[in-house]
């Protein structure tokens, strides 16, 4: 390891505020009123751990404190830890009063390995290891010396759990980065094959014409003829580069597109075989198409397919609106869907949206995909039309 990295981790230790914590999932009445019922649980347990104390004043505020790192430990739980050394620290002065083998209160123990696990879950190796260093020392000093390698070992035990904990984490954080940018390599291959299907078509329609412009108009002088000539080379050799560049991106395994790419004009279409699957789907069309060009009309219909495709699978039954508007940045696409009661469809993983934030992202575009506040969800993309609108 690189000695500057072991220093910055070293100085971590001992002022810095650590890697944050890491909440587990909850309810959504924990996500939103989790910090006022965190800071109540801690004051009755603290209370609990004063009632503890039969008397001593001093020994009951340490009691008190020993609890109070619990209001730390999902956020930063390298803070939490040296604010429950103090406490063992104090504790060692002001003593648990009926304590034999060790002078912590009772609530403060488990308080102190929440701690060490959270730390070790969340922390890098060699800050873990000089927490365990500390703790390890301040074990030996203040528990009884028939007691203080039975502590260490399962302290040990905790913080290696914990340990396992953050590298399944930072596997699993790996996977879900290689996947996503698998799917948007994925995603550029195929936006580059449907850009090719489009700008051919053009390209090839300027060849073809500027090859029989002297035909269909007659007598047409030599210089004309020769910048005509000149033209039809261009376009066709930017086809041939095209098409040079798409055999790089493409896969042995996966078919040529050929086929005319979908647009506005085939929505109607796909939300007809939604309704038929059973969605309750309301369409609003862009008024006056014109002007879009071919890449923003495929952009828009893929959009509003993968939405529609999400709806049924996470909100079956829900009723959906699709509304396309002109906006003064260019085509606004709105596709909402309201909550449902049914059990939604488990389909694994999905990279639907990443795609698709790729592909307005390619078109100087935005796209946000969040939660609505009656329990849908709302899926809306502004995409420039013209160049005049990027």
């Amino acid at each position: 390891m690189d000695p500057s990295t072991i220093m910055r981790d070293l100085r971590m230790l001992a002022v810095g505020a650590g890697a944050p914590g890491t909440p587990p999932r909850r309810p959504w009445i924990l996500r939103r009123f989790g910090l006022p019922l965190l800071l109540l649980g801690t004051l009755a347990v603290g209370m609990g751990a004063v009632s503890g104390v039969s008397h001593g004043g001093a020994a009951q505020v340490v009691a008190f404190l020993g609890v109070v790192p619990l209001t730390l430990l999902w956020y930063r739980p390298l803070v939490a830890w040296r604010l429950a050394a103090l406490v063992a620290v104090l504790s060692f002065f002001f003593p648990f009063p009926d304590a034999a083998d060790w002078p912590w209160a009772p609530a403060s123990i488990p308080v102190f390995l929440a701690v060490l696990f959270g730390v070790a879950a969340t922390q890098r190796a060699v800050v873990t290891l000089g927490v365990w260093l500390v703790t390890g020392l301040l074990v030996l000093w203040q528990a009884s010396s028939g007691n203080g390698p039975g502590i260490i070992i399962f302290v040990t035990i905790v913080m290696l759990v914990g340990d396992q904990v953050r590298r399944r984490r930072r596997t699993q954080r790996d996977l879900e980065s290689e996947q996503e940018r698998s799917a948007v390599l994925a995603e550029r291959t195929r936006i580059a094959r449907e850009l090719h299907d489009v700008v051919a078509h053009h390209m090839s329609m300027i060849a073809v014409r500027a090859e029989t412009a002297q035909y269909r108009l007659g007598a047409v002088e030599e210089p004309v003829r020769a910048e005509f000539g000149q033209i039809s080379a261009a376009a066709r050799e930017g086809l041939a580069e095209m098409r040079r560049l798409l055999g790089v991106l493409r896969s042995d395994n996966q078919e040529t597109l050929t086929a005319p790419q979908p647009g506005l004009g085939d929505l109607d279409d796909l939300v007809a075989t939604a309704r038929a699957a059973g969605a309750d789907i309301t369409l609003r069309p862009l008024d006056d198409p014109s002007g879009v060009s071919p890449a923003v009309e495929l952009t828009a219909y893929r959009v509003v397919q993968e939405a529609l495709s999400n709806a049924g699978r996470h909100a079956p039954g829900a009723p959906v609106s699709v509304a396309l508007t002109r906006v003064h940045n260019g085509l606004d696409v709105t596709v909402r869907n309201g909550p449902t009661d049914r059990p939604a469809t488990d389909a694994g993983p999905g990279h639907g949206l990443r795609g698709m934030r790729e592909r307005a992202a390619m078109l100087d575009g935005t796209l946000t995909a969040q939660p609505a506040a009656d329990g849908g969800f709302v899926v809306h993309a502004v995409l420039p039309v013209t160049e005049g609108d990027r």
